[in-house]
Order: structure tokens, then sequence, then C-alpha cells
């Protein structure tokens, strides 16, 4: 029994990750025998690849998997180094790479590193809720800056210097959650100046690269290390490989040494198994098999853009990149919470309600993730239609 003394710390008082709570929804009613689509969470349904899985019965089989380096073990660090080669003609140094637990961990270890408690960092709203919660954790001063159509939800330097009181932090994403845009090579290169001359810590979250649906190139912010920039990475969408909870920062000489020694405190290491195993992810096979994954979100994507006048959604976020559709469903009268939790009691289809990432005008959106198979969003689309109906009838 609590006797009055014993305090919760005021930076655990931070709201939970609403898609968390609506995912445990839906697996209970599953559970129960009912056939619930989810489209909530942010996870591809095909899982890691062959090659990954194979690697690792190889590792449990005969493998070392004792602690590793705190930053990470030097041949994933060094594959990770070589796709940055690969993929965008930049050369990183294996010493700037940390492998994390995750892009979750890789924020952290960023945060701590870069921002001091009262730190004023801005971000663009809509987006993760986790970047706010943990810089509030943290004590830092979150600064949204609200994006919408006019700026393709993304953040530009004129807001940025439209800011009445100075920041030391700026996080972006591209692709984005929830709204899937990016951030092209001239807007990407001129906030990393702006950034570079103003002693602004960017920090550029890219775990949606790769899942892209032009062929335009998508640019890195491994290209201004030189300005202070820090890269977050995962495998988890890409690769597909969530609960694996394996990810990477890409550091500016300044930070390495810091990142080092948190890593080391907080957690040792990353998972062993998970990054000997993550190596394998780089192998043309594993490469190959991540390709069919985007293949395979480029047509749900086109399912869902081609069922857009049915379900009535006019207004929705370009889904250029990611596996997301943001869609404002305020002309059914009702907020995106109630409209999701009656949308999973009634049609038994899961999306996420739009508060989560933007607490000003979520109310008006919903999120629908499409990393699953054709089949089952096409179900979804029918379902979220035909339950619409009734909401007018």
């Amino acid at each position: 029994m609590n006797n009055g003394r014993v305090k919760v710390a005021a930076r655990a008082h931070v709201p939970p990750f609403a898609v968390m709570e609506i995912l445990a929804a839906a697996n209970a009613r599953r559970a129960a025998g009912e056939h619930v689509l989810n489209l909530c969470a942010g996870e591809p349904s095909t899982g890691a690849s062959d090659v990954v899985r194979n690697r690792a019965i190889e590792l449990l089989t005969a493998g070392d998997l004792g602690y590793t380096e705190s930053l990470g073990a030097p041949g994933l660090r060094a594959a990770i180094a070589r796709h940055y080669g690969a993929w965008y003609g930049v050369d990183v140094d294996p010493a700037r790479v940390a492998v994390t637990t995750g892009s979750s961990g890789g924020f952290l270890l960023a945060f701590l590193a870069a921002f001091d408690v009262g730190d004023r960092v801005a971000l663009a709203r809509p987006g993760y809720p986790a970047y706010t919660n943990i810089l509030a954790a943290l004590g830092c001063e979150v600064v949204e800056l609200p994006c919408g159509p006019e700026t393709r939800y993304q953040p530009t330097v004129a807001q940025l210097e439209a800011l009445d009181e100075p920041v030391e932090g700026l996080v972006v994403a591209s692709p984005a959650n929830p709204t899937g845009t990016m951030i092209d090579a001239a807007e990407l290169a001129a906030l990393a100046q702006w950034c570079g001359e103003h002693g602004v810590r960017l920090i550029s979250d890219e775990i949606y690269h790769g899942i892209v649906y032009s062929e335009e190139p998508v640019p890195t912010a491994a290209r201004y290390l030189g300005d202070g920039a820090v890269v977050v990475n995962s495998f988890s969408k890409y690769w597909a490989m969530t609960g694996w909870r394996l990810g990477w920062l890409v550091l500016p000489d300044d930070l390495v040494s810091p990142v080092d020694a948190l890593a080391g405190n907080v957690a040792l290491c990353p998972p062993a198994l998970a990054q000997h195993a993550g190596v394998a992810a780089f192998s043309d096979e594993g490469m190959a098999a991540a390709r069919a994954n985007v293949e395979r979100y480029a047509d749900t994507r086109a399912l869902l853009l081609s069922r857009l006048p049915a379900l009535g959604w006019s207004r929705v976020a370009p889904a250029d990149g990611a596996f997301y559709l943001y869609a404002d469903i305020s002309a059914s009268g009702i907020d995106s919470v109630t409209w999701c939790a009656r949308l999973l009691d009634e049609a038994g289809v899961a999306l996420t309600p739009g508060t989560d990432f933007d607490p000003v005008d979520g109310h008006r959106w919903v999120r629908l993730s499409f990393a699953s198979s054709v089949d089952v969003v096409r179900e979804a689309a029918d379902r979220i239609t035909a339950w619409q109906a009734t909401l007018t009838a």
C-alpha cells in the first residue's frame, strides 16, 4: 500500500501509445473467436525473411550469443555502413554506426546524448507520438509545428525561422508516420543547412526508407553528419523484423563517445541473436525479400486509393511512402476515438485514431496500416464501407 510518501516520477506521466491499446483489444477479440482485421499497427504481416530466420536457427544451435560491444557487433556495423554506400552513395565510417534496441532505443540514446533538461525540440504535428513522449519524459520542451497539406505535412525552414524562441533540436521523419509524406532532397538540404548554421541538432527518422512508391531517390541525413545531424533507422519496417528489436544510429563525431557510454550503461548491448542474424538481411536474398514486400504494399496502396470514393474519404494525406493511409473521417460527425472503437465493435476492423498523432486536430483523422495482404485490405475496405453506410442510414 502506498502510504503517501512513495512517489511516481513526474516523467512517467506520459500518455500511452493508443495503438497498443487498440491492438490489445483486437487481439482479445481474436482470442474469443471473432474474425478481426487488424490494420492499426505499423507491422508488416510477412515477418523476417527466410535467410534471416535460418541464420538465427544456426546461431541458436551453435553460435556465440554472449554480449557484443555496446555500439553493436562489428560485422553488423560494417554491413550497415556498406548499405549507405550501396543505397545512397554516402561513405559512412562503421565507427559512426551504433546498433540499438530498435529505433525506439535509438531515439532514447540520441535524445539523451543530444539534449539537456529544458531544451526545446521542434517536430511536426501530426507525427509519431513516441518522439513527444520520450522527449517529455527526459524533461525537454516539445515545440509542435502544425503541418498540413500546404507543406505536405512536413516542417519547413520558414516555420523554424518564425518561432518566437530558439530551439536546440529538430526531429523530422521521411517517409513520415502517420502521413506517409516525404521530404525531398532540396528540402532536407535546406533544413540541414539551417540547423547547422543555428546550432540545432537535426535528428532524422528514416525507418521507412525503402518503402516508397516512386522512382525518385530518397535522400538521407547521413550526408549532413558534418552539420551535426543524426540518422535513426531500423530493421523493423523495410526488413519486416519488428519483434527482433534491432535498429541503428548514424552519428556525427561529437555524439559517438556519449552514445557509446550511454548504451553500455542503459542496456550493455542490443540483442545478440538479432544482431548476428540481422547481417543476413543485407544479403541478396534478404534484400530481394524486402523488395517483394514493398511490391505487395504498392498493391494494397493502389487498392485503397481506388476505394477512396466508395469510402467517402475525400481528404487524405499523400501516401508517398511507408504503409499508412491518414484519412479525415469528420464527415461522419463522430470523433476519431469513438469512430475507431465503434468500427472495431461493430465491424471487426481495427484502425488507429488520429489523436495518437495529433492532440489538436487528430479527432478528425484515422490511420489505416496497409502492411497486410491485398485480400485482408480489400475485406477491410468492404467492411468499413458497409459500416459507414449504417451511420448515415
